[in-house]
């Protein structure tokens, strides 16, 4: 049986020499469905409707490019002897702690020059940030990549998973963990829980910090189980690293935030 699987084509359409690759479809669709969600609540918290499409017109190029320069930088063995492969990004490898500096670092900005709090924007982006990001985690199953160690076909099916997800870990003659799709349910469960959170109106900034800590949480237990990891040195994983690193100080600035009494706004308080 497991002669005759054939993987999934990475290709959604061919338009004569280009290529559009499902990787970027997926990616995409996630940023739409994102920034509409984000919209909608921006407009409920008081903020100009274009706030969020300005905001992305920078947030989502200069998030890309981070997450490629992070990818690039722990892959500099391989990338310094194919420097033209660095721009080829519908292959996969776009790490998404580097598109998340990039993008809070841009919000930052922003935020300064419009005048407008950074964790109101932060919040509000919260559950639209962790969406994205399991819908994008299924470009990695088309592309065959983010998966873990090797399972049998009988694992799988005790998971209850459907044969197009199966059929697609069959890789090389090797059936593999779907880690993308472990993170891709946590992320989902995360962009839930805080659509809930949003009426148990947080201290502003602390939605945010939330999904932080989900996030992180689910990204280091599952970050153990991929056999694709960037590493910091042969037994360190940098993912779980920056994870922890992320725990820690989004706890820090929730205690802190308190402690000084910068946090004394609320998630549906209307002002900016």
């Amino acid at each position: 049986m497991e002669e005759s699987i054939k993987p999934l084509d990475p290709i959604a359409l061919e338009l004569g020499p280009l290529q559009i690759h499902w990787y970027g479809v997926i990616i995409g669709l996630g940023a739409l469905l994102a920034l509409f969600i984000a919209v909608k609540e921006s407009e409920r918290r008081g903020l100009h409707k274009d706030t969020f499409v300005d905001l992305v017109l920078f947030a989502i190029p200069i998030a890309i490019i981070g997450a490629r320069i992070y990818y690039v930088i722990f892959q500099w063995d391989y990338y310094s002897q194919n420097p033209g492969d660095i721009i080829k990004i519908w292959n996969g490898g776009l790490a998404i702690h580097g598109g998340l500096i990039a993008a809070v670092i841009t919000g930052a900005v922003f935020a300064k020059v419009k005048n407008i709090s950074f964790w109101k924007l932060a919040d509000i982006a919260a559950p639209s940030i962790i969406l994205g990001q399991a819908i994008g985690r299924w470009g990695n199953f088309m592309n065959q990549e983010a998966h873990g160690g090797p399972v049998t076909r009988e694992f799988l099916e005790g998971l209850l998973l459907p044969d197009f997800i199966v059929n697609q870990m069959y890789i090389n003659g090797q059936y593999y963990h779907p880690t993308f799709l472990y993170e891709s349910l946590w992320s989902l469960v995360g962009f839930i829980g805080l659509m809930l959170l949003r009426k148990a109106n947080f201290r502003r900034g602390e939605l945010f910090l939330t999904y932080v800590i989900w996030y992180s949480i689910g990204r280091f237990f599952v970050e153990g189980l991929r056999t694709d990891s960037l590493m910091l040195t042969d037994t360190l994983r940098i993912a779980q690293v920056i994870s922890i690193v992320l725990i820690l100080v989004a706890v820090g600035i929730i205690i802190f935030r308190r402690m000084k009494g910068y946090s004394k706004e609320r998630y549906l308080d209307a002002s900016q």
